[in-house]
């Protein structure tokens, strides 16, 4: 199953989203469509086995190694292509 990134209308702009987690806006949709590309691309990108820590949602941090062969598949979702009452990028 891959992860999703989805191009959405955000702030008066447009911006990526992956689950409930907003990047930064930006002022078209070219330029949000084209960071959303970039960053899936990045995300199955192989790279080393890095040490990571994080916090769950029961306020826990975890620490464990990320394998950098372990990368997800991604895709990028458009949703300019699947809405009608999309905003008229700038």
């Amino acid at each position: 199953m891959p992860i999703t990134y989805h191009v959405v209308p955000h702030e008066d702009g447009w911006a990526y989203r992956l689950d409930d987690v907003f990047s930064e806006a930006f002022p078209n949709h070219a330029a949000a469509l084209a960071a959303a590309r970039i960053a899936a691309e990045r995300h199955e990108r192989s790279d080393e086995d890095r040490f990571i820590s994080y916090q769950s949602e029961d306020g826990k941090w975890h620490n464990e190694v990320a394998a950098g062969r372990d990368r997800p598949e991604t895709e990028v979702v458009d949703s300019a292509e699947t809405a009608t009452d999309a905003p008229t990028p700038r």
